[in-house]
């Protein structure tokens, strides 16, 4: 009779697994401290740190972050590069990266997308289909947590509260996402997830194989050293 794997195996896969979340998490701590290192006036290094603090990371492991990115502590070489393009059924894709060899990177998107049946756009070709909003997750199961959401969320500047099996995200403008976020965690309310992002204007469903193929691609991508964020316009089975 088989054996799943071992508690040893399991323990390790998700180091890995954690120990790649911290890398892209320090990419962007470093990236957005170029803007300056004092989070109280960089509203993106403000995110990226309550980002990473959420994951359990270390304040030094930040701070150390902080400084590679402010030159306080070394050259950081790192490049921004967005890449767009469509997955199968014509998905529309946005992937961002941060990369010291853009060369490498731009053949590992390029790959990541021809093997699941999709292929680099030009640039501009699918960024008109999302929206660039502060999206706030937070768990709102119990009851009259929808509606003490939507009345804090809406009083403190959001745009919309979206409730549907036991969440509700919270969308505004990113100049309102901390006022936002803010107003939830002063009331008691720690939110499921709370980024910056780009949101599609509209999705389309996608099912049966296209949909595994377009769930593979996803983690596929995932996987690239190189790939912070995959923002796409897919709904997917559950």
């Amino acid at each position: 009779m088989g054996r799943g794997p071992s508690i040893e195996g399991r323990k390790n896969a998700e180091d890995a697994r954690r120990g790649k979340i911290f890398t892209k998490l320090i990419r962007e701590i470093t990236v957005a401290a170029r803007q300056g290192a004092d989070p109280s006036a960089n509203a993106r290094l403000r995110i990226a740190i309550d980002k990473a603090l959420s994951s359990n990371m270390s304040k030094d492991t930040i701070e150390r972050a902080v400084k590679r990115g402010s030159g306080a502590d070394g050259a950081d070489n790192m490049q921004e590069l967005r890449y767009e393009g469509y997955g199968p059924s014509g998905v529309a894709l946005i992937i961002d990266t941060m990369t010291d060899n853009p060369v490498r990177t731009v053949a590992d998107v390029r790959h990541a997308l021809g093997k699941h049946g999709g292929n680099l756009g030009t640039s501009g070709s699918v960024a008109f289909q999302f929206a660039r909003v502060g999206e706030i997750v937070v768990d709102t199961s119990a009851e009259g947590a929808e509606d003490r959401v939507l009345e804090l969320a809406l009083d403190a500047g959001a745009d919309d509260v979206q409730a549907e099996a036991g969440q509700s995200t919270v969308l505004c403008a990113p100049d309102q996402f901390e006022a936002v976020k803010k107003a939830l965690v002063d009331a008691g309310i720690e939110p499921v997830s709370a980024d910056v992002v780009m949101r599609p204007e509209n999705r389309v469903a996608v099912t049966g194989d296209a949909a595994e193929t377009m769930a593979d691609l996803l983690e596929w991508l995932d996987e690239l050293d190189d790939v912070q964020d995959v923002y796409h316009n897919a709904t997917l089975p559950q």
